[in-house]
């Protein structure tokens, strides 16, 4: 059966390019004749805040949402709430660390960036130059980085729902990638296919500036030995100069969309 999910992040207000790759998603769901949760990924303890938790689920009921599963309904795969999923992200560390798959890193992002060898890539975690990649995983989880060893070389692909044909070489196009942070928490990119896969996930609906992350999450699969779900990568809604939107440009909130007079009809038709 179809499972799709929204997956926000409290660490603002919602805008309008949550808005119209969620709406993509539930309408996806409804399509499919499946059901749609509703996951608060509220992992980032320095900027998510109880106040954006609560005008998260406020804009996103105004706006039409809905959903059968999530932290206001609860559900068969509770908690809906990441902050409160630790002990599955430390299983998937340690089956990782047991097959090998990760390395203790003391780098820093800045020592990443530094180094010879670390061009930036399209996204925004740099290609990292292997520097830590001999050391032992025989220590604490706590107090270090943990890094995914990519397959040098290996090409990888996957066919996107709406973007088409999808192909990266690992090493090349993205490296060895954060796993886990010495803040004792797992990485977005962990957390997210640990999340997906209990929830039994089978379409995951976000935007395009997320390909990147995808073919990382489709090596975790691989090495935890889980399936993936399909792929549906929507164009990002961007500003009058091109750039995509971001939470901190409070003009097109939805919060402030709404308090401005409009209605949730007049911007789904604004987009055609």
């Amino acid at each position: 059966m179809y499972r799709g999910r929204l997956a926000p992040s409290p660490t603002g207000l919602l805008h309008l390019g949550h808005a119209r790759t969620f709406w993509t998603a539930q309408r996806r769901a409804e399509a499919a004749g499946g059901t749609l949760i509703l996951r608060n990924d509220d992992l980032d303890r320095a900027r998510c805040r109880s106040e954006f938790v609560t005008a998260m689920v406020e804009d996103l009921r105004w706006f039409g949402f809905e959903w059968s599963e999530g932290p206001d309904v609860g559900g068969s795969f509770a908690p809906y709430d990441q902050s409160m999923r630790q002990e599955s992200y430390v299983d998937a560390f340690e089956r990782l660390r047991a097959s090998g798959h990760i390395f203790p890193c003391t780098c820093s992002r800045h020592d990443v960036q530094r180094a010879l060898g670390a061009p930036h890539t399209a996204d925004d975690e740099p290609l990292y130059p292997g520097t830590c990649r001999h050391v032992s995983a025989d220590r604490p989880r706590a107090g270090l980085n943990w890094r995914f060893r990519v397959p040098d070389g290996e090409t990888l692909g996957f066919e996107d729902r709406r973007q088409g044909e999808q192909r990266a070489i690992a090493g090349a196009d993205f490296g060895d990638f954060l796993v886990w942070r010495k803040d004792d928490l797992p990485s977005y990119q962990l957390a997210c296919v640990a999340d997906d896969a209990a929830m039994r996930i089978s379409e995951v609906v976000r935007g395009a500036d997320l390909i990147t992350s995808t073919f990382r999450q489709l090596l975790l699969y691989r090495a935890l030995d889980l399936p993936g779900p399909a792929f549906f990568h929507c164009p990002l809604v961007t500003d009058a100069q091109g750039r995509r939107l971001a939470k901190r440009e409070d003009a097109v909130s939805l919060r402030t969309l709404r308090a401005s007079g409009k209605s949730p009809e007049e911007i789904r038709n604004a987009w055609g």
